[in-house]
């Protein structure tokens, strides 16, 4: 199988040795996304804002490839104080995605002065 990488400047670039995304076997898998806006790098200041800027990163990088949340199949989310946050956590998720929903695993995580980092997998079929 061979791995294409996907770029975008419509996310965040990586600051470390990894791509945004990266296509095989009729998959798309991005890295884990975090709310920085790409544009200033501004982070916003609750779980809710930073949820939907996550979101916006991962859309950016599905339509490179002509992709939407629609095809998303997989989704890991991790956030810095879970019980706290999940509620706004979920209901920004809500306003992104369309049901059937994918399958998602959420887990706290001690996360680098984020609140919130989504990675997704998505089919390209």
């Amino acid at each position: 199988m061979t791995r294409h990488p996907v770029r975008t400047a419509g996310a965040p670039l990586p600051k470390g040795a990894y791509s945004q995304g990266a296509e095989g076997g009729g998959l798309l898998f991005t890295a884990g996304f975090g709310p920085q806006d790409p544009r200033t790098g501004e982070v916003a200041p609750t779980a809710r804002e930073q949820t939907a800027q996550v979101l916006r990163n991962i859309a950016a990088v599905l339509a490179e490839r002509g992709l939407t949340l629609d095809d998303v199949v997989k989704v890991t989310a991790h956030l810095q104080h879970l019980r706290r946050d999940f509620a706004e956590y979920d209901a920004a998720y809500r306003a992104f995605f369309t049901e059937p929903f994918p399958v998602r695993t959420t887990v706290g995580s001690d996360l680098m002065d984020i609140l919130v980092e989504i990675d997704v997998v998505a089919t390209t079929r």
